[in-house]
Protein backbone atom coordinates (compact mmCIF):
# COMPACT_ATOMS: atom_id res chain seq x y z
CA UNK A 1 0.00 0.00 0.00
CA UNK A 2 0.89 3.91 -0.56
CA UNK A 3 0.84 6.34 2.31
CA UNK A 4 1.13 9.02 -0.70
CA UNK A 5 -2.53 8.06 -2.33
CA UNK A 6 -5.52 10.50 -1.85
CA UNK A 7 -7.79 8.88 0.00
CA UNK A 8 -9.96 8.72 -3.33
CA UNK A 9 -7.99 6.76 -4.81
CA UNK A 10 -7.14 5.06 -1.14
CA UNK A 11 -10.85 3.35 -1.94
CA UNK A 12 -10.47 3.42 -5.76
CA UNK A 13 -13.29 6.42 -5.84
CA UNK A 14 -13.29 9.46 -8.76
CA UNK A 15 -12.05 12.30 -7.34
CA UNK A 16 -15.45 14.51 -6.93
CA UNK A 17 -17.82 15.69 -4.26
CA UNK A 18 -20.47 13.40 -4.97
CA UNK A 19 -19.51 9.99 -4.06
CA UNK A 20 -21.13 6.33 -4.44
CA UNK A 21 -21.86 5.75 -0.87
CA UNK A 22 -22.24 1.99 -1.20
CA UNK A 23 -19.13 1.54 -3.29
CA UNK A 24 -17.23 3.98 -0.56
CA UNK A 25 -18.66 1.37 2.47
CA UNK A 26 -18.02 -1.69 0.65
CA UNK A 27 -14.56 -0.52 -0.23
CA UNK A 28 -14.08 0.24 3.67
CA UNK A 29 -14.50 -2.97 4.64
CA UNK A 30 -12.99 -4.86 1.93
CA UNK A 31 -9.62 -2.30 3.19
CA UNK A 32 -10.11 -2.47 6.98
CA UNK A 33 -10.31 -6.35 6.51
CA UNK A 34 -6.88 -6.55 4.39
CA UNK A 35 -4.97 -4.00 7.40
CA UNK A 36 -6.71 -5.12 10.36
CA UNK A 37 -4.15 -5.78 13.15
CA UNK A 38 -5.29 -8.41 14.46
CA UNK A 39 -4.41 -10.15 10.85
CA UNK A 40 -0.59 -9.45 11.50
CA UNK A 41 -0.70 -10.24 15.22
CA UNK A 42 2.16 -13.29 14.55
CA UNK A 43 4.04 -10.68 12.77
CA UNK A 44 6.96 -9.05 13.31
CA UNK A 45 6.98 -5.88 15.77
CA UNK A 46 7.39 -3.88 12.09
CA UNK A 47 4.86 -5.16 10.11
CA UNK A 48 2.34 -4.73 13.07
CA UNK A 49 3.24 -0.85 12.98
CA UNK A 50 2.66 -0.52 9.81
CA UNK A 51 -0.82 -2.28 9.66
CA UNK A 52 -1.97 0.02 12.76
CA UNK A 53 -0.71 3.02 10.46
CA UNK A 54 -3.00 1.41 7.47
CA UNK A 55 -5.94 0.65 9.34
CA UNK A 56 -5.76 4.10 11.21
CA UNK A 57 -5.39 5.98 7.87
CA UNK A 58 -8.02 3.93 6.33
CA UNK A 59 -10.65 5.10 9.08
CA UNK A 60 -9.82 8.24 8.71
CA UNK A 61 -10.08 8.52 4.93
CA UNK A 62 -13.08 6.63 5.50
CA UNK A 63 -14.46 9.61 8.39
CA UNK A 64 -13.20 12.04 6.33
CA UNK A 65 -14.96 10.82 2.95
CA UNK A 66 -18.27 10.34 4.48
CA UNK A 67 -18.99 13.12 6.24
CA UNK A 68 -20.16 16.19 3.50
CA UNK A 69 -18.49 19.22 5.42
CA UNK A 70 -15.29 16.67 5.78
CA UNK A 71 -15.54 15.51 2.18
CA UNK A 72 -15.73 19.43 1.15
CA UNK A 73 -12.54 20.78 3.36
CA UNK A 74 -10.44 17.39 1.67
CA UNK A 75 -11.53 18.23 -1.63
CA UNK A 76 -10.69 21.71 -1.09
CA UNK A 77 -6.94 20.95 0.75
CA UNK A 78 -6.37 18.97 -2.61
CA UNK A 79 -6.68 22.36 -4.54
CA UNK A 80 -4.01 23.79 -1.61
CA UNK A 81 -7.05 25.72 0.51
CA UNK A 82 -7.38 25.58 3.61
CA UNK A 83 -11.18 25.91 4.18
CA UNK A 84 -11.50 26.98 7.43
CA UNK A 85 -8.58 28.84 8.29
CA UNK A 86 -9.16 30.92 11.26
CA UNK A 87 -8.42 34.21 9.04
CA UNK A 88 -11.30 33.57 6.83
CA UNK A 89 -14.33 34.82 8.35
CA UNK A 90 -15.82 36.01 5.35
CA UNK A 91 -19.82 35.03 5.31
CA UNK A 92 -22.55 36.35 2.61
CA UNK A 93 -24.55 39.07 4.77
CA UNK A 94 -28.30 37.11 3.35
CA UNK A 95 -26.63 33.85 5.15
CA UNK A 96 -25.55 35.86 8.32
CA UNK A 97 -28.99 37.14 8.38
CA UNK A 98 -30.52 33.59 8.33
CA UNK A 99 -28.05 32.39 10.98
CA UNK A 100 -29.19 35.06 13.30
CA UNK A 101 -32.50 34.25 12.70
CA UNK A 102 -32.29 30.53 13.31
CA UNK A 103 -30.20 31.09 16.42
CA UNK A 104 -33.41 33.23 17.87
CA UNK A 105 -35.60 30.68 17.10
CA UNK A 106 -33.62 28.29 18.88
CA UNK A 107 -33.57 29.90 21.56
CA UNK A 108 -37.57 31.00 21.45
CA UNK A 109 -38.61 27.30 21.19
CA UNK A 110 -36.34 26.74 24.35
CA UNK A 111 -37.89 29.49 26.74
CA UNK A 112 -41.49 28.36 25.06
CA UNK A 113 -40.42 24.66 25.89
CA UNK A 114 -42.08 24.30 22.14
CA UNK A 115 -41.29 20.58 20.33
CA UNK A 116 -43.74 21.91 17.72
CA UNK A 117 -41.38 24.82 16.90
CA UNK A 118 -37.94 23.10 17.30
CA UNK A 119 -39.66 20.27 15.23
CA UNK A 120 -40.33 22.85 12.34
CA UNK A 121 -36.72 24.53 13.06
CA UNK A 122 -35.31 21.53 12.67
CA UNK A 123 -36.58 20.62 9.42
CA UNK A 124 -35.57 24.02 8.02
CA UNK A 125 -32.09 23.77 9.04
CA UNK A 126 -31.95 19.99 7.54
CA UNK A 127 -33.70 21.43 4.08
CA UNK A 128 -31.39 24.24 4.22
CA UNK A 129 -28.02 21.80 4.86
CA UNK A 130 -29.40 19.62 1.73
CA UNK A 131 -29.49 23.04 -0.33
CA UNK A 132 -26.24 24.22 0.68
CA UNK A 133 -24.60 20.45 0.17
CA UNK A 134 -26.04 20.10 -3.22
CA UNK A 135 -24.44 23.67 -4.22
CA UNK A 136 -21.57 22.46 -2.77
CA UNK A 137 -21.53 19.48 -4.54
CA UNK A 138 -21.96 21.53 -8.17
CA UNK A 139 -19.38 24.33 -7.05
CA UNK A 140 -16.68 21.30 -6.72
CA UNK A 141 -17.53 19.00 -8.95
CA UNK A 142 -18.49 21.46 -11.96
CA UNK A 143 -17.57 24.85 -11.89
CA UNK A 144 -14.67 24.18 -10.01
CA UNK A 145 -15.15 27.52 -7.93
CA UNK A 146 -13.12 26.84 -5.17
CA UNK A 147 -13.97 30.23 -3.55
CA UNK A 148 -17.90 29.94 -3.51
CA UNK A 149 -17.19 26.35 -2.15
CA UNK A 150 -15.01 27.10 0.20
CA UNK A 151 -17.86 29.55 1.72
CA UNK A 152 -20.29 26.43 1.34
CA UNK A 153 -17.76 24.27 3.14
CA UNK A 154 -18.20 27.18 6.26
CA UNK A 155 -21.87 27.21 5.94
CA UNK A 156 -22.47 23.73 5.99
CA UNK A 157 -20.41 23.56 9.29
CA UNK A 158 -21.82 26.19 10.68
CA UNK A 159 -25.67 24.03 9.91
CA UNK A 160 -23.64 20.96 11.54
CA UNK A 161 -23.44 23.06 14.90
CA UNK A 162 -27.18 24.45 14.95
CA UNK A 163 -28.44 21.07 13.98
CA UNK A 164 -26.39 19.72 17.02
CA UNK A 165 -27.85 22.86 18.95
CA UNK A 166 -31.48 21.72 18.37
CA UNK A 167 -30.68 18.04 19.25
CA UNK A 168 -29.05 19.53 22.40
CA UNK A 169 -32.23 21.65 23.46
CA UNK A 170 -34.74 18.26 22.45
CA UNK A 171 -32.24 16.69 24.98
CA UNK A 172 -33.33 19.57 27.75
CA UNK A 173 -37.03 19.18 26.74
CA UNK A 174 -37.18 15.98 27.56
CA UNK A 175 -35.04 15.97 30.99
Amino acid sequence: MDFTRTHFELFGLPTAYALDRDKLDAAYRELQNAVHPDRFAAQPDAEQRVAMQWATQVNEAYQTLRHPVNRGVYLLSLQGIDALHAGNTQMAPAFLMQQMEWREAIDEARARRDVDALDALSDDLRAAHRRIEAELGALLDRTHDYAAATEAVRQLRFMDKLIAEVGDVYEELES
